[in-house]
């Protein structure tokens, strides 16, 4: 598929960035400096180069992020009430409130694309492979996955009662080599891609029928922690360093 065109059928199909003020991890983590740039930025970047998406929401409880989306090319049309902000607010509450907000029969919204801003290493077209997939098929949701570092029936364990350890999914058969365990992959925040009507209705992301776009690990670092910060500031360092010399 020519990714330079967008569908030839008419859809609204609008990404969202959901960015609280708050965070325990990362002190105001979301417009933290990342190579220079705030954090959220990227994420407002890759958004507004996808040839599908024709409009870039930032959902956020924080005017300060408000303004910092808006200097960057984000659409910041209401500021979240602080209720669904907090951190033990489910985000699926957040984007709810973003679609009854937004929608309505002048402004239909026909896909919903969640660009979290704690993935800045994604490549637009992550962001359009979800979209493309999603497209594609009947679906009611498209997720990133990465290849996962440890398999639940071979190399993970949890304890028992006595505090013994065993394997979370026993297999049927024993297994003796990593590849010869059933694939698994780890859920990654890169790009979420939603029938608007399964948000309003589900209980849980796997309750319909969910499709999969696979991301390179050097793509679907999220951060929560300091340490992933770290992490990320020094591969985006050696990116730039690396367009630097080819320049």
């Amino acid at each position: 598929m020519d990714r330079t065109r967008k569908p030839e059928k008419v859809l609204n199909i609008v990404g969202f960035i959901f960015a609280r003020g708050g965070s325990k991890g990362i002190l105001n983590k979301n417009i933290r400096l990342l190579v220079g740039k705030p954090l959220i930025a990227y994420s407002i970047e890759a958004a507004l180069r996808s040839n599908y998406i024709d409009r870039v929401v930032v959902s956020t409880d924080s005017e300060k992020i408000a303004n910092v989306a808006r200097s960057f090319g984000a659409d910041v049309p209401f500021i979240r009430p602080s209720e669904l902000a907090r951190d033990n607010s489910p985000e699926i509450l957040a984007w709810r409130h973003a679609l009854e907000t937004l929608n309505g029969a002048d402004n239909r919204i026909d896909v919903f694309v969640s660009i979290p801003p704690t993935a800045p290493l994604r490549s637009t077209e992550d962001i359009d492979d979800c979209i493309r997939v999603f497209l594609e098929g009947e679906t009611d949701a498209v997720i990133t996955v990465r290849n996962a570092a440890r398999h639940p029936s071979f190399n993970m364990v949890m304890l028992n009662e006595q505090g013994f350890a065993n394997l979370v999914l026993p297999p049927d058969e024993t297994i003796t080599r990593r590849q010869d365990a059933p694939k698994v992959f780890d859920v990654t925040t890169v790009a979420y891609v939603f029938r608007p009507d399964f948000i309003m209705k589900m209980k849980s992301l796997f309750d319909g029928k969910i499709r999969t776009v696979v991301i390179p690990e050097e793509r679907a670092v999220d951060i929560d922690t300091e340490l992933d910060f770290q992490f990320a500031e020094f591969i985006l360092g050696k990116r730039t360093g690396e367009k630097g010399k080819k320049c």
